[in-house]
């Protein structure tokens, strides 16, 4: 009985305390409430996330902000609570509150990414492990056989063979120099997984960056196309604001990438991941030399292929968008296959067109 009154009194404290506060949307042109935001970030060692589309803040009676998360996509995340608030439940608050905003959007499947010490508390809130670097970072989302469920269907395309291989491409847009990568992988190998980054994040839409893959590969008799899902992780949605530094950075997005990856390609009997060397990029440098070292261990070779050039530069994404850009369809053609060309010349492309010569700064590494 004594037990059951402290119990109940605990809960009411509890109640009355929240009662007190309130969760508000935070909108990037109110500078007070983003600056606290980020000052409460701050001190839980967290920078803003610059990709987050919502915020949302808790107030307490005197309108300061005690409480904080937000979203990107179908992701939750940058959550923070005042340390002399902590224990109050404004945590549990913030994440239902956007669960619910989630919801109202039509995003169903969520997902987060949070530091190994606080994967207890999520899980309580209904979140399920997919996969963690220890010491640093836990993947989770909210259904209990998400990932199980996606690799079961993933099973169901397993083709058994001596070579197995795998690439995963964004193509924004598909270009001779991913041609070139994905002929080679193809020739060299039984099957390959060709997996495309399906977050629509980038200037080129998912259903077009498909189209032109599909399109741009249709001559190869021995690939499997695969949609990535959110399962296999982008540098756009991959988290960095609470991790020390950049090399931290790439590092926790390699291991947590690869540790995924490795799980795809057990089912799937991949026995070989492809990548093209990036000689503009340090970041992705970094990642492939990480990758290299790291795939072997767990059975799985990692080939990184020279680049295809043009007039002795590399082949990007990057140059064909600024080709675009500058509207210099004959440069263009020397840098992507027909099918990519003709698509960029149709009216098709024209809303893909205007967004990316909207675009303020096309090159991106």
């Amino acid at each position: 009985m004594v037990l059951y009154q402290e119990t109940l009194t605990s809960v009411l404290e509890e109640e009355r305390i929240m009662s007190d506060y309130f969760i508000s949307q935070v909108y990037p042109s109110d500078r007070r409430a983003m600056q606290q935001v980020e000052l409460l970030l701050s001190s839980e060692g967290i920078r803003r996330d610059k990709n987050l589309d919502y915020i949302c803040a808790m107030y307490d009676e005197n309108y300061n902000i005690i409480a904080t998360g937000g979203c990107f996509g179908s992701t939750l995340r940058c959550f923070a609570v005042r340390r002399e608030h902590q224990g109050e439940g404004l945590l549990n608050a913030i994440v239902t509150h956007l669960i619910e905003v989630q919801f109202a959007r039509g995003n169903l499947h969520l997902f987060l990414y949070t530091k190994c010490s606080s994967a207890k508390f999520f899980r309580d809130l209904g979140f399920y492990e997919i996969a963690r670097i220890e010491g640093q970072i836990v993947f989770m989302e909210n259904r209990r056989t998400g990932f199980s469920s996606y690799l079961k269907k993933l099973e169901s395309k397993r083709i058994d063979a001596v070579r197995v291989a795998a690439m995963v491409i964004n193509a924004n847009p598909f270009t001779l120099g991913h041609q070139y990568l994905v002929e080679k992988a193809a020739l060299e190998n039984d099957i390959l997984h060709l997996f495309i980054v399906s977050e629509d994040d980038s200037l080129v839409p998912f259903s077009v960056r498909k189209r032109l893959v599909m399109d741009g590969t249709a001559h190869l008799t021995n690939i499997q196309y695969h949609d990535s899902g959110s399962y296999i992780i982008s540098k756009a949605t991959f988290p960095s604001y609470f991790q020390k530094d950049e090399k931290a950075v790439i590092e926790s997005h390699a291991m947590l990438d690869l540790t995924v990856f490795t799980k795809i390609a057990h089912v799937l009997g991949i026995k070989c991941r492809y990548v093209g060397e990036e000689p503009n990029s340090l970041v992705t440098g970094i990642y492939n030399e990480i990758m290299k070292e790291r795939l072997p261990q767990n059975g799985i070779a990692c080939t990184i292929v020279p680049r295809k050039t043009f007039h002795g530069t590399a082949i990007s994404a990057s140059t064909a968008r600024q080709a675009i850009k500058e509207g210099d369809f004959e440069l263009l053609s020397k840098l992507v296959p027909k099918t990519t060309l003709d698509f960029f010349l149709s009216p098709l492309a024209a809303p893909v067109i205007h967004r990316i010569r909207q675009e303020a700064n096309v090159i991106h590494y």
